[in-house]
């Protein structure tokens, strides 16, 4: 697992086109995922939810449309740049979202304090993926919920297809779009290296989650888990 600096200088690199990168790497379809994990939130109707390596606020933006204005929404990242970006759309689209700084290896929130927890595609990029599952479970209240939306393994029949794209046509891409070929390069090697959903969903159990579900799209490259304390 990369050492959570050099994920830090990576995205820092690449904060300004990141959103752009996804969407044209994904032809669009990132933004189906993401209204499938804010649908699957709303179905709560929570009062509070914290949005984990929130980036660019892409997700807790869209969140904050859909959910109930009284719905507080905090996001979290440790990409000072990402924040930067996140504050300012906030702002310009005038919405009430508080961005902090915080790491996903030792969170600033008090045991069995969230009501929800989301957390896009950070889950890959844990610095030590125990230790940072083990912190999701700690946050999170008593018959809480944490969903994961995040890249997984495909069916066989859908591998070559998707190992083409993610280990030689995406970092070529997103090269082109960032001027920084090698993130994406280590990107597409995090994607490969991942468990697919039923490995997750392992891990998930063995750091204190008592059920856990997942919806797969795309022939299983993508996986959308709630994780239920």
């Amino acid at each position: 697992m990369a050492q959570g600096n050099v994920v830090n200088q990576m995205f820092s690199g690449i904060a300004s086109r990141y959103d752009l990168a996804n969407r044209v790497l994904s032809f669009g379809l990132c933004v189906l995922w993401r209204n499938r994990l804010i649908a699957s939130v709303a179905k709560l109707n929570p009062k509070e939810v914290v949005d984990l390596a929130t980036g660019s606020g892409d997700v807790a933006i869209a969140m904050s449309e859909s959910l109930p204005s009284t719905t507080k929404i905090t996001g979290y990242d440790f990409c000072e740049p990402m924040l930067d970006i996140a504050r300012s759309r906030a702002a310009h689209e005038n919405k009430s979202i508080e961005f902090l700084t915080g790491d996903c290896m030792k969170l600033p929130m008090s045991d069995a304090s969230c009501e929800v927890v989301t957390i896009a595609y950070g889950v890959r990029n844990f610095e030590h993926r125990e230790q940072g599952l083990k912190e999701l479970a700690r946050i999170t209240q008593n018959h809480g919920s944490v969903f994961i939306l995040e890249f997984s393994q495909p069916s066989k029949l859908f591998w070559p297809l998707h190992f083409i794209h993610v280990r030689i046509i995406s970092p070529i891409l997103a090269g082109l779009l960032t001027g920084d070929f090698g993130a994406y390069r280590y990107l597409g090697s995090s994607i490969a290296d991942f468990p697919d959903a039923d490995g997750l969903t392992v891990e998930l159990k063995k750091v204190g989650f008592s059920e856990v579900t997942y919806e797969l799209f795309l022939c299983g490259t993508v996986a959308l888990h709630r994780a239920k304390k």
